[in-house]
């Protein structure tokens, strides 16, 4: 095996549920095609665990075969995938949620996740819809289709919104997260609630690669870039995806816990934040 023993290194984070999931995943998307010699390499050589995915991606058939290949039993992997905003709603809900799960060959999802605040429906105001929706997840929370159930890209008014709302406080908050990007109100807020902070986009679409504090990092411990970015986004604890579809940058991601940032350049990396979201689509995301 290429690296299964690096990925033997990766730790996990427990969710209030008591499940456990790996710190570090692969993320997939629809930017850039869907590699699936690289996802089979990643589970079967590699010893990846966790992956991500979405419905809006249109890559959970792809996974599914990919996933059959590679030989890892179903209880041996964390799938995680979400639910786009147009298919928000009780009934619309469930039918989206067992859609991705035949698409997936699977018959639940470990983890599912609302993907936007915004729900995109005329008439309805957008937290009546999230709270409909929540309702639906929470009651394929309790039939087992969906180990646990979470958000994406919320703001702390829309978590506090539904826990007002709603009875289960959702287990994951996943939000664009990298060196420009320490969104620090919301991963606070989250953890005071006992939800998981889970971060993507953890290079900053290769931005951070190339910037001179990295590149400095990197010749000091004598890794890669990415594998700074990866390191310093685990020890802060958040659970992080990033994504490839190469299979050389999936090898070297997996060898990001063979050492350990100081505390010093942990903070130094942190010092960097400016805000800046790379991740922006055309309709208003973050409106009430």
């Amino acid at each position: 095996m290429a690296c299964a023993t690096e990925m033997a290194l990766c730790p996990t984070v427990t969710l209030s549920n008591g499940l456990k999931i790996p710190i570090l995943g692969l993320g997939t998307s629809h930017d850039g095609g869907y590699s699936h010699d690289a996802v089979v390499y990643a589970l079967r050589e590699c010893g990846v665990r966790h992956i991500d995915t979405a419905k809006r991606y249109g890559c959970e058939e792809h996974l599914s075969k990919s996933i059959q290949q590679s030989g890892v039993l179903r209880q041996d992997l964390w799938l995680t995938t979400k639910l786009w905003p147009g298919d928000y709603g009780y009934r619309t809900t469930k039918e989206a949620c067992r859609a991705s799960c035949g698409r997936l060959g699977v018959e639940y999802l470990d983890l599912y996740l609302m993907h936007w605040p915004d729900c995109m429906t005329p008439g309805r105001s957008n937290r009546e819809m999230r709270a409909e929706t929540w309702r639906a997840l929470e009651e394929l929370y309790d039939e087992g289709v969906c180990r646990a159930i979470g958000v994406s890209n919320f703001l702390i008014q829309h978590l506090e919104e539904l826990k007002e709302d709603c009875s289960i406080v959702p287990h994951v908050n996943q939000v664009e997260y990298h060196p420009f990007q320490q969104p620090e109100e919301i991963v606070q807020y989250c953890r005071q609630q006992g939800i998981v902070f889970e971060g993507y986009c953890p290079l900053a679409k290769g931005q951070a690669l190339s910037h001179p504090t990295i590149l400095k990092m990197a010749k000091k411990y004598e890794r890669t870039p990415s594998q700074i970015c990866i390191r310093w986004s685990t020890q802060n604890g958040v659970v992080t995806i990033p994504k490839s579809t190469k299979k050389e940058r999936i090898l070297e991601n997996c060898k990001a816990f063979r050492f350990s940032l100081s505390e010093e350049d942990v903070a130094t990396i942190s010092g960097l934040n400016c805000h800046k979201k790379l991740i922006h689509l055309s309709y208003p995301l973050w409106k009430g």
